[in-house]
């Protein structure tokens, strides 16, 4: 970062940078319910005296998606007070503004309006707390957009491809182009960084002559595998990035080395969770920029409750607490009075003097009583409180660390999993399955399956929801199985069969590549049949029923060991019937065929009627496949679907799909999308059944559930 000059002149854009205010938080608080508003009132005459040309808000203005009158009244008040005048702009705007404010009904900047007169323009993102929300998609700074107090940028309303079109701004010869995307969904955007459907439009005249600066409100820390944004993804054309939505104050910009251009994280305005980050003291930000060179002054704001938070561990003081005493607990509790007063001192010490700044302050004690020890009375305790700190219930924390039980001796280490998770890395599922298969007991090991195809396929259902990843494996690796056993030509003895597969896991297990091949194909399948469920329209008449169900009767009829892929949950004709018209079909309960003793016909989907596609394969053990006479080949549809998912790498690769079987409707390569209008597969009265499928029973227990 380079300083830059300093000087105010007619080429320095100077811009106030404030992000997370959260006015209304614990507004019926009778303590703290005007924090937020005296801190804002503070930083929009911040701006007034520094004589800034705008004032940039990253997100989270409102603490909730529809804020009371009083909130949203005072805020307009302060605006009006601060924001109105006849102060001269000293900027202009090059850019389209009905593509930067295309959502307003009025498609312009305020103070470019006729009807106002504007000395400090508000450009602002929405947060997650402020969202669009409702049928027409409004929010709170819809309404001051439309007062013509603030500018809302940034919004978009696709779920396919978003391009962000920049907030072109010249003052003399600096020119910025500004930047601005508000909250949505982190999975969603990290799926659509991913598969490159995030685009920055760059002005096309003169591209290095422009400062560029992008505004986003995202979770920046790793919270999961995909619940954040790596600052990988973002474009390296840019200069600086204010970052939203974490409230720790880390405002002086940082180098991303990889990227190359600087993030600057102002944190939260007010404290709403009683945890460390919330201790740092806040600051808002005077950026200056002129050219290409900028400067980030940190303002320290002077009417923040003060926030105290000291962490007690009591089997430190061995000296002090023997848990086996009589009245160690009460020892403790006076050990917790000295450490809150002497935390009150340093608050008394550190007030700064200013009338606006809350008498009371945060303190919060948190106390690990691990070893064993026991909690006292927190209530009793708070009352000693109350008239001195301004959270006397939440005081005191009381926690401790659970100790893992040991199981036959069995020894997992899930401590170095969460020292690594404490680190800023990720527990993953596929690690935890591999890791506790391989310190598990011999009785309890996996004898068919692998552990990295089992763990792979556990990671496909818990983090994109594919229900079929661990069916569809099971079949897959049963079926290769069976068909090696075959080729063996061994005698069917259970002993020799057992060693066989034993063998056969071993060489598996050695070929990655083959094993890869395996868990992907397995997922295709899954993929597929959940593309089956949602590529049917809405619209089925009697006489298609009819149709459906006498080709149900005479597919059951010619081959009885031949099941249809229902994905686990198959009925008979009469079920099936009555489920199919759960959403949009015909009448519900329809006509028994009286052919459904030992039988399973598929239920038509609840849309419309499609050729049922018949999976020849039957879920047999292993003995009862080698010991079987003949076996059709199981029709497979074959996929592939490739997805990058290293927040480490620049390059991001787009997923790739072939296409599919003509009798199976094409899938998208992205992810599928919760959110969609697409239709449910399963009826939700079919979701309670007792009867639901289970991968690892085997068939014959499930057919004698059916019956």
């Amino acid at each position: 970062m380079s300083a830059g000059n300093t000087l105010d002149d007619t080429d320095t854009l100077k811009i106030l940078i404030a992000t997370d205010i959260h006015l209304g938080y614990l507004e019926k608080d009778a303590v703290r319910g005007g924090d937020t508003l005296v801190t804002f009132d503070e930083i929009l005459r911040c701006a007034q005296d520094n004589e800034v040309d705008f004032i940039l808000l990253g997100g989270d203005l409102f603490h909730d998606n529809k804020p009371s009158r009083k909130t949203l009244h005072t805020c307009m008040e302060l605006l009006r007070k601060y924001c109105m005048g006849d102060t001269p702009i000293q900027f202009e705007i090059l850019s389209d503004q009905s593509v930067n404010f295309g959502f307003s009904k009025f498609p312009w900047v305020n103070y470019q309006d006729g009807n106002l007169n504007i000395s400090i323009p508000v450009f602002s993102v929405h947060g997650n707390h402020d969202d669009p929300t409702g049928a027409d998609a409004l929010c709170a700074l819809d309404l001051l957009s439309c007062a013509g107090l603030i500018n809302h940028f940034g919004r978009t309303m696709s779920i396919e491809k978003i391009d962000i079109s920049p907030v072109l701004i010249q003052k003399g010869d600096t020119r910025l182009a500004l930047y601005g995307l508000g909250a949505i969904p982190d999975e969603r955007l990290y799926r659509m960084f991913v598969n490159k459907q995030v685009t920055m439009l760059r002005p096309k005249e003169e591209e290095d002559s422009w400062f560029n600066m992008f505004v986003i409100h995202q979770n920046r820390s790793k919270h999961g595998a995909t619940n954040y944004i790596p600052e990988q993804f973002l474009d390296d054309f840019l200069d600086l990035v204010i970052w939203g939505h974490e409230h720790e104050c880390k405002i002086a910009p940082a180098r991303n080395e990889q990227q190359l251009f600087y993030v600057s994280q102002p944190g939260s305005s007010v404290v709403t969770s009683l945890s460390p980050g919330e201790a740092v003291k806040k600051h808002i930000g005077l950026l200056r920029i002129k050219g290409k060179k900028m400067n980030m002054q940190k303002i320290p704001l002077k009417t923040i409750r003060q926030f105290f938070i000291e962490d007690v561990v009591l089997g430190d003081y061995p000296d002090i607490f023997n848990p086996d005493h009589p009245k160690v607990t009460q020892k403790i509790e006076a050990f917790c009075v000295e450490k809150v007063d002497s935390l009150l001192d340093v608050a008394e010490r550190e007030r700064i003097g200013n009338p606006h700044q809350p008498e009371k302050p945060l303190i919060r004690l948190r106390v690990d009583y691990s070893g064993g020890f026991e909690p006292f009375n927190t209530l009793r305790f708070s009352q000693r409180f109350v008239e001195r700190v301004a959270n006397p219930k939440d005081i005191i924390h009381f926690f401790r660390h659970r100790e893992h039980k040991e199981r036959n001796d069995t020894k997992i280490n899930f401590e170095k999993f969460a020292n690594k998770s404490s680190e800023g890395m990720t527990l993953r599922v596929e690690d935890l399955v591999k890791q506790y298969f391989e310190t598990a007991e011999k009785s309890i090991q996996l004898s068919l399956l692998t552990e990295r195809g089992m763990g792979e396929a556990v990671q496909e259902f818990v983090d994109k929801e594919e229900k079929d990843a661990i069916d569809e494996l099971v079949k897959f690796q049963l079926e290769k199985t069976q068909r090696f056993l075959k080729e063996r030509s061994i005698d069917a003895i259970e002993d020799k069969i057992d060693e066989e597969v034993r063998q056969f896991r071993e060489i598996r297990r050695k070929n990655m590549a083959e094993e890869n091949e395996e868990v992907k194909e397995a997922i295709t399948r899954a993929r597929a049949h959940r593309a089956e469920g949602k590529g049917v329209s809405s619209f089925v008449s009697d006489d298609d029923m009819d149709c459906m169900n006498s080709i149900d009767e005479r597919n059951a009829d010619s081959d009885e060991n031949t099941s249809l892929p229902t994905r686990g949950r198959g009925r008979g004709s009469s079920r099936s019937q009555s489920s199919s018209t759960g959403r949009g079909g015909s009448r519900r309960g329809g006509r028994s065929s009286g052919k459904e003793t030992g039988k399973e016909s598929k239920g038509s989907s609840s849309r419309a009627y499609k050729t049922p596609v018949v999976t020849q394969t039957k879920n047999k053990s292993i003995r009862e496949a080698f010991k079987a006479s003949s076996q059709r080949p199981a029709s497979t549809i074959s996929t592939e679907i490739i997805i990058s998912d290293d927040s480490d790498m620049d390059d991001v690769s787009l997923p790739r799909s072939s296409k599919l079987n003509q009798r199976t409707s094409s899938i998208s390569a992205s992810f599928s999308k919760r959110d969609s209008k697409g239709v449910s597969f399963y009826d939700d009265d079919e979701e309670d059944d007792e009867d639901e499928y289970d991968p690892f029973k085997s068939s014959t227990s499930s057919r004698r559930a059916r019956r």
